[in-house]
């Protein structure tokens, strides 16, 4: 049986200005990466005489997602213990801090760390975040806010890579670094309108709980799909190039129309957030695997992007499920440290879906092969979740 929220003491009536200002905190970790994907041979060259440098430059960009993977549930569970609100903005003010520091700060050890200290801050801004959406709202109204967050954060990654490009081109290497200030208005509108929670309520005090096993299991499941989700993403490119010449803003659009997709399923899930559970992770794990199979077994640029899309659409059903899902499954008093573990469990998976596709490869011979293996698995996957549905419904 799911666990309900517990009632808050707010001060405040959570409602729309709230949401807006979690759903901009909640973009801030994904600027990270994609703002400085157009800037990387910009940065490659820039340290091409640094000894490791074609390893570490790479490493700089992507090791926030580590970061906030290594992190978060350390940072939900501080949540739980000391508070919500006052810790996000001051998560978000060191992001805007330290993410900006590269821009006059030159050596590339110096740019190292501070991507580091940029992932810890980021742990906390994100668990932060969907902690407070969680308790903020209840049921459907929730369900909508979480959709609304994987809409924002998927097109959002469109327009940043855009503006990341553009001052790339404008200021050099490091122009994209300057919209890491954008963290000190949404820490201004954090403090003056997000009201802290009070948890310390005698119901709260009294909840003995600890993570069963159906919380591992949402976690592990959050982890796979995440797996799976980035390995399309990552390997966008590479995909396309196996399947003949793509140029680089060819393989842009591309891109660009997976984040779009992705918005899609985040909208068909608040159209169907009642379903939330084994149902629509039933289906959302059909349409990846289709997509999957798909974009395997084409060898045009448009057919092969045309099929991702599809699978993108699934995995925007399948994350904002699982969220939902997770949230359902726990206590409000301790609600910060399991967040912080899907959030853990999600970018875990994107700092590991890299990895594991190149450790396919001499198994599979080509990335449409590591394809083909991951929408095998989605189907098994969905047939389980399938059957767990039809057990779970109501006798008519």
């Amino acid at each position: 049986m799911a666990v309900e929220p517990l009632q808050h003491r707010i001060a405040v009536e959570p409602g729309t200005p709230q949401g807006i200002v979690l759903l901009a905190a909640g973009v801030l970790p994904v600027m990270a990466i994609v703002s400085l994907i157009p800037v990387l041979p910009l940065l490659l060259a820039e340290f091409g005489n640094a000894p490791g440098a074609a390893y570490v430059v790479p490493i700089a960009v992507t090791v926030p997602a580590l970061c906030v993977a290594a992190l978060s549930p350390l940072a939900g569970w501080l949540l739980d213990r000391v508070g919500r609100k006052q810790f996000l903005v001051a998560a978000l003010i060191g992001y805007a801090l330290i993410g900006t520091a590269p821009f006059v700060l030159r050596p590339l050890p110096v740019l190292l760390g501070s991507r580091i200290l940029l992932g810890v801050m980021e742990a906390v801004v994100m668990t932060a975040a969907t902690t407070l959406i969680g308790d903020y709202f209840t049921g459907a109204t929730r369900d909508r806010w979480i959709s609304r967050q994987m809409i924002v954060v998927s097109l959002a990654a469109i327009a940043l890579a855009a503006f990341g490009g553009v001052l790339g081109e404008t200021l050099g290497s490091r122009g994209p670094f300057l919209l890491y200030a954008l963290g000190l208005p949404v820490a201004l509108a954090a403090a003056l309108l997000l009201p802290e929670p009070d948890l310390r309520t005698p119901a709260a005090s009294a909840v003995a709980w600890r993570p069963d096993g159906r919380v591992f299991a949402l976690l592990a499941i959050t982890f796979a799909i995440s797996l799976v989700f980035y390995t399309l993403f990552v390997q966008i490119g590479p995909l396309l190039l196996e399947s003949g010449p793509a140029s680089p803003a060819m393989i842009g659009g591309a891109s660009a129309a997976l984040n779009f997709g992705i918005a899609v399923g985040a909208m068909l899930f608040q159209w169907q957030k009642q379903r939330t559970g084994a149902v629509l992770l039933a289906a959302g794990l059909v349409l990846s695997a289709i997509g999957y199979f798909g974009a395997a077994r084409s060898s045009d640029f448009y057919f092969v992007t045309a099929w991702a899309i599809v699978a993108s659409v699934g995995c925007g059903v399948l994350l904002p499920n699982m969220l939902a899902w997770t949230l359902r499954a726990l206590p409000a008093s301790h609600r910060g440290r399991v967040t912080g573990g899907w959030t853990g469990a999600f970018f875990l998976g994107q700092f590991v879906a890299p990895l594991l596709a190149t450790a396919l490869l001499p198994w599979t011979g080509r990335l449409a092969g590591v394809l083909t293996l991951y929408a095998g698995a989605s189907v098994i996957a969905a047939l389980v979740a399938g059957m767990i549905a039809a057990a779970r419904r109501p006798a008519a």
